[in-house]
This record gives C-alpha cells, sequence and structure tokens, in this order.
C-alpha cells in the first residue's frame, strides 16, 4: 500500500510557493546569471515566516543562503577580475560559483518534491 503524505491548506500553500520560488530563482540563473535573483529572494524573506514550524521553512532559508554566498562569489571573482593577474582566477572563481549555484538549485528543488526538509 502506497503511503500518501496529506498536506493542509498551509503547508500545501507554502510548499506550491517555495516550488515556484525555485522555479524563479532559477529562471533568473540561466537567463541573467542571477541578477535578477533578488526578486524572488524579496518573496523568499516575506513568505518565510508563514512557514514556520514545517519542513518549507528549511527551503526558504536554503534559497536565501544560497542567494547571499552566490553573490559573495561573484564579489570575489570581480575583484579578482580587476586585477590583470587575477583574470583566470576570477573565471574560475565565477565557474565554482555557477556549478555551486546550480546544485543547490536542483538540490533543494528535488527534496522540496520529496517533501523533505533540507
Amino acid at each position: 500500500m502506497a503511503q500518501d503524505i496529506v498536506f493542509d491548506a498551509r503547508t500545501d500553500g507554502a510548499k506550491s510557493w517555495a516550488w515556484w520560488l525555485y522555479v524563479a530563482h532559477g529562471v533568473s540563473f540561466i537567463f541573467t546569471l542571477g541578477a535578477f535573483s533578488f526578486i524572488p529572494l524579496i518573496l523568499n524573506y516575506v513568505k518565510r515566516g508563514e512557514t514556520m514550524g514545517t519542513f518549507v521553512h528549511s527551503h526558504h532559508d536554503w534559497q536565501i543562503r544560497s542567494f547571499w554566498w552566490y553573490l559573495v562569489w561573484m564579489v570575489v571573482g570581480g575583484a579578482l577580475f580587476i586585477t590583470i593577474i587575477g583574470i583566470p582566477l576570477a573565471y574560475l572563481v565565477w565557474g565554482g560559483a555557477w556549478l555551486w549555484k546550480a546544485y543547490r538549485l536542483i538540490r533543494g528543488w528535488v527534496t522540496l518534491n520529496n517533501n523533505e526538509p533540507i
């Protein structure tokens, strides 16, 4: 017999919001390298309080931390890019940050779809 998880309307709505915010972060990430990811970030901050006590709360935290750490590494890459010698290293930092952010979005989205906290 299959076991189905039944959510109340609040949790189901919160999960739906988190799912769409993963999509918005992903679309921003693919088309603008995360430049417009501040829009879903604001919604993460707004919706996070409504999810207190549910597994969805951890997903909002995950997306928020992913945004800020990605921004830090993009700034570090930018600082390296300013110097002539640091340009190759800047590309490595940016490439690593891009792969890391892609991993975070995919892992979070899959975990959310499995109804698990991250």
